[in-house]
């Protein structure tokens, strides 16, 4: 479990696409541990969670091969990897007086960061559209809603992003009501868990302690409060990280490239995040209160994910929450935008956007290309953000 879950904790680049890939080819293809679909079952239920959805699978699909002890070692084996690269590479970008290049390599991927934000905005937006307007011959008042919720999540990250996590719980929550009035449906275990997340949200910041508290706050909106991929984390940490002076928000583009180019889940920024605020500890402390929810959701109920995939309710609550989830992340590229001070990597940004879209490269590859233009830039006497 070590050597298999490690293995692809190790070479997991580019997102919750990769791990999939890297998971089936094991425990399907490779080692027929699961069917073809169970594997399905167990992406599709991952993805009614909140929090890293590849993540939950890893660990489910541990769970699933060596019971609760596998799903530990397999989920550890997923994770360390990644948040070890991160949180050295948090030591090097986020020093106070890093070297020219580093800056300039910062510099160069976080400008790049608004266009990754994109096209994963843009890869989710066809497929859930065509799911809302597929759904039980849904009809105008279906589309309209989805379109709702759309703009709602969008305009909370740019403009309330701390905030954001209520939105897409509203938008559930709003779901799930209407759906539950339409169809008569018994929805009395549902709804107290979207009230009681909508108070808990409302209360823990003010019940954290300093500076840990914030940074355990952050990760569990990151952990257990968000839906909808790893982008959807941005705007849930950007105002707590730049807002709380933990780092400036060219630093924040840096970190958020740098969840991108390493192995492992997205959702470890967070520790680069916690990093930035408290140092290493506050880095193991938002890394453990992130990934915490995904093993407590496979542990506690691992045997009832296939009920899950079938439940009305949970399906009625994410066709609620995904699309405010994917205005969200759209929203975030607003907000990556404004952090960008310097002509130069206004063209970085559109370069990124070129090979992204039109070329069709990778995002490890097109960060990596920015941030390598960065260096050259940088050393060749051009200006370096502050």
């Amino acid at each position: 479990m070590l050597r298999e879950w490690g293995r692809i904790g190790c070479t997991g680049f580019g997102g919750p696409p990769a791990h999939i890939a890297l998971l089936r080819r094991l425990c399907v293809e490779r080692e027929s541990w699961l069917d073809a679909a169970e594997f399905e079952d167990a992406i599709a239920t991952c993805n009614l969670l909140p929090g890293p959805a590849s993540t939950e699978l890893a660990i489910f699909c541990a769970w699933r091969v060596r019971g609760r002890v596998g799903a530990v070692a397999g989920g550890l084996a997923f994770i360390v990897p990644g948040l070890i690269a991160i949180l050295l590479l948090s030591a090097l970008f986020l020093a106070g007086a890093p070297p020219l290049w580093v800056r300039g390599a910062g510099a160069g991927a976080g400008a790049a960061v608004a266009a990754v934000a994109l096209q994963a905005g843009w890869t989710l937006l066809t497929p859930s559209w065509k799911r809302a307007a597929a759904r039980d011959g849904a009809g105008r008042a279906a589309r309209g809603r989805w379109v709702v919720y759309l703009v709602a999540g969008g305009t909370a990250a740019a403009t309330i992003g701390p905030w954001l996590v209520l939105v897409l719980l509203g938008c559930g929550g709003l779901e799930l009501a209407l759906r539950s009035g339409r169809s008569g449906a018994v929805t009395t275990a549902f709804a107290p868990l979207v009230r009681g997340a909508l108070v808990r949200g409302a209360l823990f910041p003010a019940v954290g302690a300093g500076v840990l508290g914030s940074v355990a706050w952050v990760a569990f909106k990151v952990g257990a409060l968000s839906f909808g991929g790893g982008f959807v984390i941005i705007p849930l940490m950007q105002a707590d990280a730049v807002g709380r002076h933990w780092m400036t928000a060219g630093q924040f583009l840096n970190v958020v490239a740098l969840g991108q180019i390493t192995p492992g889940p997205v959702v470890q920024t967070v520790a680069a995040v916690g990093y930035a605020a408290a140092g290493l500890p506050g880095g193991l402390l938002a890394a453990l209160v992130a990934f915490t929810p995904s093993f407590a959701f496979v542990l506690l109920g691992g045997r009832y994910f296939s009920r899950l995939r079938g439940n009305r309710a949970a399906q009625s609550f994410l066709d609620g929450a995904g699309p405010a989830a994917i205005g969200a992340i759209f929203g975030a590229t607003v907000q990556l935008t404004r952090a960008l001070h310097l002509g130069w990597q206004f063209g970085v940004l559109g370069g990124a956007i070129v090979l992204l879209f039109a070329l069709r490269r990778g995002v490890v590859l097109t960060l990596l290309t920015a941030a390598a233009t960065g260096v050259i830039i940088v050393l060749a006497g051009g200006p370096v953000p502050r």
